[in-house]
């Protein structure tokens, strides 16, 4: 996705980041949404730990059923 971008898009994008927000708002936007990233991981993470558990569980009940 930011392959596609270059190096003149995300300067780009500063700029015009650095002029809606202003010098005080950006690291607060940055901090938003570095903590927003972490909280998606994390839920995604747990996520998949939560099915591959489910899994495991039904595993083993079929594994029970066969004998």
């Amino acid at each position: 996705m930011l392959s596609n971008i270059g190096i003149p898009g995300l300067i780009l994008i500063l700029v015009l980041a650095l002029i809606i927000f202003g010098p005080k708002k950006l690291p607060e936007i940055g901090r938003a949404f570095g903590q927003t990233l972490k909280e998606f991981k994390k839920s995604a993470k747990e996520l998949t730990s939560d099915f591959a558990e489910e899994i495991e569980e039904v595993k083993e009940i079929q594994e029970t059923m066969k004998k």
